[in-house]
């Protein structure tokens, strides 16, 4: 039995789902989000609260039950709030400059890398040396994250380049002579 699957979601004051065959829809203040999900589960929606129940005892009814219960959660929880994730950049010379659309990172290559910023998703520079990512859908906040990280991922030697606030990196010791 799934834990996370059994747990009913909560619609919040403001937010309202709406159920059409697979597709689930939740309306709320910061916007509007869909999802269909598959024909191993059955979604019910009543009294401000969704439940989501497998269909049948397969092994994949089971994996679907918790995934959907977790992808409705997200949703309710984009329309009401934003999720966030947190980029430092660490290194002589590396800075971050947003222009437009564009996010301009300076990372020690031969050329500025150009990064385009995708539509669901804020990001913000709020020092040369941070940068706030933001959006309604949590898989598309973590891809952005992870994208802008790949540039320039933080190495084991000195510590230099993009990581997560708040993310250890393991130091290792340099040759001795």
């Amino acid at each position: 039995m799934s834990r996370i699957g059994k747990q009913p979601v909560e619609l919040p004051s403001g937010v309202t789902a709406s159920l059409s065959g697979q597709t689930i829809e939740v309306k709320g203040p910061k916007g509007t989000q869909s999802f269909t999900a598959t024909d191993d589960v059955t979604i019910s929606v009543e009294d401000n609260v969704v439940r989501i129940d497998p269909r049948g005892k397969s092994k994949r009814a089971r994996q679907q039950w918790g995934m959907s219960r977790t992808i409705v959660a997200n949703m309710v929880h984009g329309v009401t709030d934003t999720f966030k994730k947190e980029l430092e950049i660490q290194g002589v010379g590396y800075r971050a400059q947003l222009q437009g659309n564009v996010l301009k990172l300076n990372l020690g290559l031969s050329h500025d890398v150009d990064f385009q910023i995708p539509d669901g998703v804020t990001v913000t520079v709020p020092k040369q040396t941070e940068i706030v990512i933001e959006g309604h859908d949590p898989q598309l906040v973590g891809q952005v994250a992870a994208n802008i990280r790949d540039w320039r991922r933080p190495e084991p030697y000195k510590g230099k380049g993009i990581r997560y606030k708040g993310e250890y990196i393991f130091q290792k010791e340099g040759k001795k002579k």
